[in-house]
């Protein structure tokens, strides 16, 4: 049984360019993630406004209840 030689580990240096700071990036993603939560928000504002108005109507009944109702009250006037 032979044991395999070590291995030479070597570094290899590789030369990079110095990473910069992209303002124009940050700030076109921050415009783009803010437009992404308005956005969000308005279809949830617009399906809870929605919610509250079709249960606020299914509570007052049937459009001849309400107008037999407001007639029994302008009668006793």
């Amino acid at each position: 049984m032979t044991i395999p030689a070590l291995a030479v580990e070597s570094v290899t240096w590789i030369k990079v360019d110095r990473p910069t700071f992209d303002l124009v990036g940050v700030v076109l993603s921050s415009f783009g993630l803010a437009g992404i939560c308005a956005a969000i928000a308005l279809v949830c504002g617009a399906a809870l406004g929605i919610s509250f108005i079709v249960r606020g109507r299914r509570a007052l009944g049937a459009p001849s209840n309400r107008v037999a109702l407001h007639l029994l009250e302008a009668q006793r006037h």
